[in-house]
C-alpha cells in the first residue's frame, strides 16, 4: 500500500504548505464528480489526515480568539463560542433533534449597505422581504454537513470539490458552531475569522447563523477551484 506522502505525491519532509497544495490538487482529481473514484477519493483524504496528524494539523476552531471563558465570534464579540477542551462532564446521549440554520447570502449585503459585522444583520435581513434563496431558515439532521442540509431543502449552494480542498463552499459563522475536520484547506487566519467549509462542516450547536457564498472575501478567493453547479433554488418552507 502506498505511503501517505506517495498518495499525495510529496516528499517525506514536505512542509505544511506543500502538503496542503498537493492535497488540494489530488482531492479534485480523485473526486467522483470530476472523473475520479470513491475509493481513490477516500485514499487521498486518509493520506492527508495522516500527514496532518504528524504535527501539521490546521488550527482548531478560533483558537487565537480564545480567552479564559472560551473563544469569541470575530463577527460579534458579545457572542461566546463554546469549547469542549476543559469539559470533563459525562458524554451526552446521541443527538436526535435537528439543528436550525439561519442564513444570509453574502451577495445581498452590499445591495443593502450591510456588513457581516453588523450586530443586527439577521434582524435586518428578516425584515427586508428577501427571496428565500437570500435569507431564511431550515433544519438539518444531526450528522449531515451544512451543504447537505441546504441541498435537502432545495438549495444549491456553491461548492466544487466536496472534500475540503477548496473554499468555494465557504461560509462565515456569525453565531453558533460548525465543526471542521482536519482535512481542510483553510489557513489559520481564516478559521480564526469564523470561516468554515459547508461541504465538510457539521452543525454542533442547536442554532447556527451563517453568511454563505463568501467566496469573494479577502483570502478566500485564493482558495477557489472551478465551481460545481450553483444556482439559487427556493425551499418549500
Amino acid at each position: 500500500m502506498p505511503a501517505p506522502h506517495e498518495v499525495l505525491g510529496v516528499a517525506r519532509d514536505a512542509d505544511e504548505e506543500r502538503i496542503r497544495s498537493a492535497y488540494r490538487d489530488r482531492v479534485l482529481e480523485s473526486h467522483p464528480d470530476h472523473g475520479g473514484s470513491p475509493a481513490e477519493f477516500r485514499r487521498v483524504r486518509t493520506a492527508y489526515e495522516s500527514l496532518a496528524g504528524e504535527g501539521r494539523s490546521p488550527a482548531p476552531d478560533a483558537e487565537s480568539t480564545a480567552d479564559e471563558q472560551g473563544p469569541r465570534s470575530p463577527w460579534d464579540p458579545s457572542i461566546q463560542w463554546t469549547t469542549d477542551e476543559d469539559d470533563h462532564s459525562p458524554p451526552e446521549p446521541q443527538r436526535r433533534d435537528p439543528h436550525t440554520v439561519e442564513y444570509v447570502d453574502y451577495e445581498v449585503l452590499s445591495d443593502h449597505g450591510w456588513a457581516i459585522t453588523d450586530d443586527d444583520l439577521f434582524e435586518k435581513a428578516s425584515e427586508a422581504g428577501l427571496d428565500p434563496g437570500d435569507y431564511g431558515r431550515f433544519q438539518i439532521d444531526p450528522g449531515d454537513s451544512l451543504l447537505e442540509g441546504a441541498e435537502e431543502v432545495g438549495f444549491t449552494w456553491p461548492f466544487s470539490c466536496r472534500g475540503g480542498a477548496c473554499a468555494n463552499c465557504a461560509v462565515a459563522v456569525v453565531d453558533g458552531s460548525l465543526s471542521q475536520p482536519v482535512s481542510h484547506i483553510l489557513p489559520e487566519e481564516l478559521t480564526d475569522e469564523g470561516i468554515r467549509l459547508s461541504c465538510v462542516g457539521q452543525p454542533v450547536t442547536d442554532d447556527l447563523r451563517v453568511v454563505y457564498n463568501v467566496k469573494h472575501l479577502p483570502g478566500v478567493e485564493d482558495l477557489l477551484l472551478p465551481p460545481g453547479p450553483y444556482k439559487r433554488a427556493s425551499s418549500d418552507d
